[in-house]
């Protein structure tokens, strides 16, 4: 790797880092050079908007939500093993020191939903893979046997990141102690349910 691409990727990583700590629309070439001690004139040399800064630090973030949440998952044997460590992965993302317990792709889902443009494309492209992700792992886990072919893998998909959802919120938000405990217990009652067919709220 070049000088120069080495010099971009900390760049990106610094800005990732900030995005995460003072919101992604705060994330500016100004802010940038602050955290990095380098001039305007030096980063523009790397990225010439605002824009073309986000687009690269929400491309790393997604693929840091690879790396922690998606290829661990994979690793393991098709079905409920999967489908458990692909949650698993989702909490740390959602509470690990990556994102300082903010999401990313949550917040920037609330603060881009109604500004068309490339970073809202991003995000909402990323969102319907990470759907379609879960959507696969649980068809595999039907196709295994280990749920129950009466499951609608959307559906799952949907509770789920619901699920991740109200963890984040009571995580960070609220500062509750034992909300990974009961993000948990409610995974465990939406995979239940999966196992057996049963309706929402049995």
């Amino acid at each position: 790797m070049q000088k120069g691409q080495i010099t971009r990727a900390a760049i990106i990583e610094q800005a990732l880092d900030t995005a995460a700590r003072v919101g992604f629309e705060q994330l500016s070439l100004a802010t940038l050079a602050a955290d990095t001690s380098m001039s305007k004139s030096g980063l523009y040399a790397h990225f010439k908007s605002k824009e073309a800064l986000q687009q690269a630090v929400l491309g790393l973030a997604l693929e840091r939500f690879s790396d922690i949440v998606v290829r661990p998952a994979m690793r393991q044997p098709r079905g409920s093993r999967r489908l458990q460590a692909l949650f698993d992965g989702y909490l740390l993302w959602l509470g690990g020191s990556v994102t300082k317990g903010r999401c990313l792709f949550m917040a920037l889902g609330q603060e881009y939903r109604d500004r068309p443009g490339a970073i809202r494309d991003m995000v909402v492209q990323s969102m319907k893979d990470w759907h379609s992700a879960i959507a696969r792992v649980v068809a595999d886990a039907i196709e295994e046997g280990d749920l129950s072919a009466a499951q609608d893998p959307r559906q799952f998909a949907f509770e789920m990141i619901g699920i991740g959802m109200a963890f984040q919120q009571s995580f960070k938000l609220l500062g509750r102690q034992d909300a990974e405990t009961m993000a948990c217990r409610a995974f465990e009652g939406l995979l239940r349910r999966a196992e057996l067919a049963l309706p929402a709220g049995l």
